[in-house]
């Protein structure tokens, strides 16, 4: 089981992290302390698209039993990251967490983000992150496609997200989540990637656009309020875009074990959510003790022991249920180049709005 943690963390995104006991436990769980026993003074308001499903209510009471007073604005990733880009001029949050590389690069590139160096900075990889220090790796995130086994098996369910954009039979039979965000952006990104071409629209071919719209058209966007999951175990939609951590939670607690997700052979993608502070947080100080306290080994894996998470931190990793070394035995990320996708998501993601969303 060892080994599955490992090669998560050296295959995400070509990278090494290795999942054991290091000094670095020592140095997390202190600061986490530390962080306590100072009672830290003031209010925060936390930004992020990982609040859902209970956890920005356990999360605040985990914050006040820490000493924090915070409110949480729970958005999907894109709009959470333009909320803040048009808040730019009376910044109203002071952190955020969760999001993908993608939405930090376009926070950082508007100058919304304060340079600092976590207390369990140690403990994570950094090359996860960003390199000059404006965001911070915390979970990492499979991504997958999930289906109904009382209607499909192994051999008749999608093998790909490509086979639901050619293949009638999957036609209606399938939920895109909100194309707002961070999960859906992430899946569409690993369909892209497979057609980039310099000299197609926005360096994509028109093959690729093809199975976009296609992909687009042939399933169901994710409503308001809609339960995804419960379409998928009740067959009513049997078949759904989902995050590790939301799979593992979801079955856990609705019992439903007619639900399998989908390993292409391409890999899957894996996203990285990382932390920050804004720039214009009026109260700097408390929220780098925030943050200091929220990635720490103790605090991250109680996260993950709560949510299913997959820590970044690697003494919290060390620590992850069974079922989450179960997950990583039968996955692997699939290569893609995040930078070129930071690059280029809101051209792509306005194109598909505008032409493919009916």
């Amino acid at each position: 089981m060892k080994k599955a943690v490992g090669r998560l963390f050296t295959g995400l995104l070509g990278l090494m992290l290795i999942a054991g006991c290091t000094s670095g436990n020592t140095s997390s769980t202190n600061s986490a302390t530390t962080t306590n026993s100072a009672k830290p003074e003031g209010s925060l308001v936390v930004y992020t698209n990982s609040g859902g499903d209970g956890r920005d209510v356990w999360l605040k009471e985990q914050a006040a039993n820490a000493g924090f007073d915070i409110s949480i604005v729970s958005l999907g990733g894109g709009d959470l990251a333009n909320r803040a880009i048009a808040e730019k001029n009376n910044q109203v949050a002071d952190v955020v967490f969760g999001l993908n590389p993608m939405e930090y690069e376009r926070m950082k590139r508007e100058d919304l983000l304060q340079q600092y160096e976590p207390a369990w900075s140690s403990g994570v990889d950094k090359t996860l992150g960003d390199p000059e220090g404006y965001y911070y790796p915390v979970v990492t995130q499979p991504l997958f496609m999930i289906y109904n086994k009382d209607q499909y098996s192994s051999q008749t369910a999608p093998k790909d997200w490509t086979d639901l954009a050619t293949n009638p039979e999957f036609k209606d039979k399938y939920t895109i989540l909100g194309l707002g965000g961070g999960t859906s952006k992430a899946i569409l990104v690993s369909i892209i990637s497979r057609y980039l071409d310099d000299t197609g629209e926005y360096g994509v071919s028109a093959e690729g656009w093809e199975m976009v719209k296609n992909f687009i058209q042939n399933g169901h966007v994710q409503g308001e309020g809609e339960d995804f999951f419960g379409n998928v175990a009740s067959g009513e939609r049997p078949i759904a875009e989902i995050w590790g951590s939301g799979f593992l939670q979801f079955t856990n607690e609705t019992g439903a074990d007619n639900v399998d997700y989908v390993v292409p052979e391409i890999g899957v993608p894996y996203t990285v959510e990382q932390t920050a502070i804004f720039k214009n947080s009026k109260n700097i100080e408390l929220a780098k003790k925030f943050v200091d306290w929220f990635g720490s080994a103790e605090f991250q894996a109680k996260w993950s022991n709560q949510f299913g998470s997959i820590p970044v931190n690697k003494d919290a990793a060390s620590q992850v249920k069974p079922e989450i070394k179960a997950m990583l035995e039968r996955v692997h990320p699939q290569k893609i180049d995040w930078k070129n996708a930071s690059e280029k998501i809101e051209m792509w993601m306005e194109k598909i709005q505008l032409e493919y969303v009916k």
